[in-house]
C-alpha cells in the first residue's frame, strides 16, 4: 500500500515547499496567494539485499517413511542396508534426531537407505521390535536387526554403527 505526501507551495512569496495532510478541497487559502498543490506519491523501497531472509525448517526429510504395509519389501527383503527411525510426532528429540537422519542419508546415499516409522500409526511394528520409547534408531541388514541406538545420540554414534554394519 503506497502511502503520498502533499506538498503546498505559495506562491510568489515562497518557494518552501509546505508539508501538508490536508485533503485537496480542503486546502486552505490565503487572500492574494496563488496555492499550487501536488501530490507526490511515497514509494517505499525495499532492496532485495535489505531483505530480511526467512530460513524455515525443513518439513520433509530424505529419510522415506515407511508403514506396515511397505515394511517387509523396503526393509526386511532390502539387498542394501537400511537405518530405520522409530518416532512420534509429538517427540521433540526426535526432531533433533530427524535432522541427523537426513544428514546421514545424504552423506550415505547408494550404501544405505534410510527410513522413519512413525510409532503412533505404526504400532504394530513398534510393537514387534519391542520399542518402548522413542527415538530409537534400528539398524537391518539382510533383513535382520544388526543394531540399535536408543534415544538421542551425537551424530558420531549412528555413524560408528553404521560402518560397523558396512564392514561386517
Amino acid at each position: 500500500m503506497a502511502s503520498s505526501s502533499t506538498s503546498l507551495s505559495l506562491t510568489p512569496s515562497s518557494h518552501i515547499p509546505i508539508f501538508s495532510s490536508f485533503p485537496s478541497r480542503l486546502t486552505p487559502s490565503f487572500p492574494g496567494f496563488h496555492s499550487r498543490i501536488t501530490h507526490k506519491p511515497l514509494h517505499l523501497q525495499n532492496p532485495l539485499h535489505l531483505s530480511p531472509k526467512i530460513n524455515s525448517l525443513r518439513q520433509h526429510t530424505t529419510a522415506t517413511p515407511v508403514n506396515k504395509d511397505l515394511w517387509e519389501k523396503s526393509i526386511l527383503k532390502s539387498e542394501t542396508p537400511v537405518l530405520v527411525e522409530f518416532f512420534a510426532n509429538w517427540c521433540g528429540p526426535c526432531k533433533m534426531v530427524h535432522r541427523v537422519i537426513d544428514e546421514i542419508a545424504t552423506e550415505y546415499a547408494g550404501k544405505l537407505k534410510c527410513f522413519v516409522l512413525n510409532t503412533d500409526t505404526d504400532m504394530q511394528i513398534a510393537d514387534e521390535y519391542e520399542i518402548k520409547a522413542v527415538p530409537v534408531v534400528l539398524f537391518f541388514k539382510n533383513g535382520k536387526k544388526f543394531d540399535a541406538v536408543v534415544g538421542t545420540m551425537p551424530k558420531e554414534f549412528y555413524v560408528s554403527a553404521i560402518e560397523r554394519m558396512l564392514e561386517s
